[in-house]
């Protein structure tokens, strides 16, 4: 398996943290495995290694990737590869984070509870924080965040857009099908 930079400790401590559903619980081994693939595609999903929030690795892999399953913490199955192994521990350690190479993770069963488009510390929806769900997805990292000055921050349209702009977190959010219903806010 790739090693990855983030402690299990760490990781468990953000995804537990994480507005999250629990279709972990009750899975055996083998559906939790199914469940982490299902955010790749099937060609990343043959050679990846997948572990659960806690650090229990479910399968060795010979990828780039490590994918974790919904669940425990987790608000939907995801794929990361090195680079957003160490964006996820700069998050999880509230530290500042540059990518030094190109980052790509996948969420092809779409992201669950959603996030704030703006506020990358902010857990539910609310007045001001433009929260989204968004349904299948690719997320990059760029070693140059001013390349990302000419992608809008409008995740309304479809079309790729940046997350978490101004923030150590920045990452563009590229959608690959259809949204799910947002949730409401009135604002105040």
């Amino acid at each position: 398996m790739t090693p990855i930079k983030i402690s299990a400790t760490a990781l468990g401590l953000l995804l537990m943290a994480a507005p999250a559903a629990l279709a972990e619980e009750g899975m055996d081994k083998q559906a939790k495995i199914d469940n982490a693939l299902s955010a790749a595609t099937p060609m990343i999903a043959e050679n990846a290694s997948v572990m659960t929030p806690d650090g229990t690795v479910l399968r060795e892999g010979s990828g780039a990737y490590t994918c974790f399953p919904e669940g425990g913490g987790v608000p939907a199955p995801m794929c990361l590869d090195e680079p957003w192994m160490g964006w996820l521990d700069a998050y999880v350690n509230d530290t500042d984070f540059q990518a030094d190479e190109m980052g790509i993770a996948y969420m092809l069963a779409g992201d669950g509870a959603g996030a704030s488009n703006v506020d990358p510390r902010a857990e539910q929806p609310a007045a001001g924080n433009d929260w989204v769900v968004e349904g299948p997805h690719l997320m990059m990292l760029v070693p140059d965040t001013a390349m990302l000055e000419a992608l809008p921050t409008d995740y309304t349209t479809g079309e790729p857009y940046v997350m978490w702009k101004g923030t150590p977190y920045v990452h563009v959010m590229v959608p690959t099908g259809d949204r799910p219903q947002q949730p409401q806010v009135a604002e105040r």
